[in-house]
């Protein structure tokens, strides 16, 4: 009686598996730019690479529409996510205004304890870049950018946040790959550690004034 009970959870257990295994694999290659934007991606193509079956598969995509790195075409199937100029301008505007509202509600943090989730991002930015792993450094500056927003301690506003920067990541990916090209490999690791010591001063406008000269508009970072 137990084992008949018990294998509809195990296979739904093994079902979601999959599916976190598949959205896992396909963020990393659409990051990394092994997958380009506008690239179509073949359900038929995806199951054979991926050693799944497609109702895990098209699970897995669902999930990367929800987060904004692939969208559904009316009768063309599931691609890669463009952003047009004018995408990315609004959410950088918004970016902005939601990241200078949650400095000015969070600014002098009450506990230098509270720091540690931008100490945590630093550590991963520093090994990352050691590494030359960019998707990691990507992955670094966007975590160090959430726990700077959650300092305000507003679910709603870290919610909304961080749903921006999903949607911004695959730009993230391509502009620090430009950054790469054109810039030392700790260029970025500076950046954050004097964003770090305005956050530690306590002084919001000190930490306004960083990020307006942070270069989110050159590389979303």
């Amino acid at each position: 009686m137990s084992d008949v009970a018990a294998s509809p959870t195990e296979g739904e257990l093994e079902s979601v598996s999959l599916v976190e295994l598949a959205v896992s694999r396909l963020t990393r290659e659409i990051l990394s730019g092994r997958s380009d934007s506008g690239e179509r991606l073949v359900e038929e193509q995806l199951t054979r690479r991926l050693g799944i079956s497609r109702a895990p598969l098209r699970e897995a995509l669902r999930l990367l529409a929800q987060r904004g790195l692939v969208e559904h075409v009316p009768r063309r199937g599931v691609r890669v996510a463009t952003l047009s100029d004018r995408d990315v301008r609004e959410l950088y505007e918004l970016r902005d205004v939601l990241e200078r509202f949650a400095v000015r509600s969070a600014i002098p943090v009450p506990r230098e304890s509270d720091l540690a989730g931008l100490r945590a991002a630093l550590d991963q930015m520093r090994e990352a870049t050691r590494d030359g792993d960019r998707l990691a450094v990507a992955e670094s500056h966007r975590t160090f950018h959430v726990a700077l927003v959650a300092l305000a301690g507003n679910r709603q506003l870290s919610a909304v946040y961080d749903s921006i920067l999903v949607k911004l990541q695959l730009y993230m990916a391509i502009n620090l790959r430009r950054e790469a090209e054109v810039a030392q490999p700790h260029d970025g690791v500076h950046r954050h550690e004097r964003l770090f010591e305005a956050v530690a001063v306590g002084d919001p406008e000190v930490v306004l004034a960083v990020l307006s000269e942070h270069g989110a508009r050159s590389y979303l970072g």
